[in-house]
């Protein structure tokens, strides 16, 4: 199980066909909500892709909101959850977040997974509010300097 940097149009259609299935098909967020203008290898986020056995099941990236590296769109295919890939996703974003000099890093994250983010140093800095129908709250992490 590794994380890549998406670097081609083929590994990102992996990522959108992972969220696909994650966030469109099995929890209901509409289709027009779930891509939008970061969606492209340009520069403005960086996307990652997780494989386990040679297989992409997991994605996320990272844009940058006036120098904090913003986690976002962070799934892993159902058959593949609990195998430590979600901390493989967020590591690796945080990295890439480092590396941009970003200090913090911040992201929208479900309720249900408060605890998994609490566990790998995220604190919570909101009240609940619905994003496309899913309770969420807003957390942060302080990123050491490299």
């Amino acid at each position: 199980m590794n994380a890549i940097r998406i670097v081609n149009q083929e590994e990102l259609n992996a990522a959108f066909a992972i969220r696909n299935d994650v966030f469109v098909l099995e929890q209901g967020v509409p289709l027009e909500d779930e891509y939008d203008q970061f969606d492209h290898l340009d520069g403005l986020c960086e996307h990652i892709l997780v494989h386990y056995n040679e297989q992409p099941v997991g994605t996320g990236r990272v844009r940058f909101v006036d120098g904090v590296g913003k986690l976002e769109r962070i799934c892993i295919l159902k058959a593949y959850r609990n195998f430590g890939l979600g901390k493989v996703i967020i590591k690796a974003l945080e990295e890439i977040a480092q590396e941009r000099g970003a200090s913090q890093v911040k992201l929208h994250g479900q309720t249900h997974a408060e605890g998994f983010y609490k566990n790998l140093g995220y604190y919570t800095d909101s009240d609940i509010f619905m994003e496309d129908g899913i309770p969420h709250v807003l957390m942060r992490k302080e990123l050491p300097r490299i």
